[in-house]
């Protein structure tokens, strides 16, 4: 599967929602199915099925390149934030969209389409390093916009960062360390259930752009060619340099570059909600990101072939 069949799979997605056949709740039900159901089932099976307890243990250190190309984007963040005088009212979710993207809802199926299940565990590298910076430094940087003060709940924070797809992952690990053999019926079943994970996240994927409005998703001002800036530009670049001096395999090179630009975190408006910070601001960044991705994830993968 390629890039034409993903935007296949948005596209029907999106002709679905206009023709009201999926809901608003629809989204959310398969939104849930997806991250909570299908892709810790999907980590299970490939994982315990395609890689060896050495290829896993190999990947650890590898996070510090994400991580480092993050810590790098935040500085750039608060620089770009400076010279294009951001509103006040979204400096924090600025600085959070610009420098987190997503890479599990959208980045998982999307290297899983372009690149198959040998994508599998780099993905999940970039995914650690990103949902743990989002769930700390990126709301905190959200609740600085609310009216109230920032604070941490590291309890809710482990909660966010330990998700079902990561957990799934964890489980996938420990039975290729412990040559744990799962039942064939089990592992069957878990296999049926992971399919659902690239069509799911699709048709999420039209459906958001549907509820968005194509013509709200078009509405750039300064603040949001930021963010888009921090997403397609700075984000690819920054990790393009920092691996031209790193010993990796083409493979991983390509993954962490894909994963580094793709879109606004869809948890953005949610967190933005929650302390009453600019909902709207972060709504049109997911759109406009979102939208804009199908354009380039094939023109990064052209970068990536030449």
């Amino acid at each position: 599967m390629g890039v034409t069949e993903i935007l296949v799979l948005i596209a029907l997605g999106y002709f679905l929602a206009a023709k009201n056949w999926l809901s608003k709740d629809s989204g959310k039900i398969i939104a849930k199915i997806v991250t909570q159901v299908a892709l810790p089932a999907y980590m299970v099976v490939t994982v315990s099925s395609k890689f060896s307890a050495k290829e896993l243990i190999n990947l650890l250190p590898q996070l510090r390149y994400p991580l480092i190309s993050m810590a790098i984007l935040g500085v750039l963040s608060a620089i770009v934030m400076r010279l294009i005088h951001v509103e006040k009212m979204h400096e924090g979710l600025f600085c959070s969209m610009f420098l987190n993207s997503n890479t599990v809802f959208i980045g998982l199926p999307v290297n899983l389409a372009l690149f198959g299940a040998k994508s599998l565990p780099y993905v999940l590298v970039y995914y650690m390093a990103n949902t743990t910076i989002f769930w700390t430094i990126g709301v905190y940087l959200i609740q600085h916009d609310g009216p109230t003060a920032a604070s941490f709940d590291w309890r809710k924070t482990l909660g966010k960062i330990f998700s079902p797809p990561l957990l799934g992952f964890i489980v996938g690990i420990i039975i290729v360390l412990l040559h744990i053999q799962l039942p064939d019926f089990l592992m069957a079943d878990l296999n049926y259930v992971g399919s659902l994970t690239i069509p799911g996240s699709m048709f999420f994927i039209g459906i958001t752009i549907y509820q968005a409005g194509l013509r709200k998703a078009f509405t750039f001002n300064k603040d949001l060619l930021g963010v888009l800036f921090g997403r397609f530009i700075a984000a690819p670049l920054v990790m393009t340099v920092l691996l031209s001096f790193a010993d990796m395999s083409p493979l991983m090179r390509s993954i962490f570059i894909i994963q580094s630009c793709m879109p606004v975190m869809t948890n953005a408006p949610v967190v933005a909600r929650l302390y009453d910070a600019d909902t709207e601001f972060a709504a049109i960044g997911v759109a406009s990101s979102t939208v804009l991705a199908m354009v380039v994830i094939p023109l990064v993968m052209t970068f990536l072939a030449s």
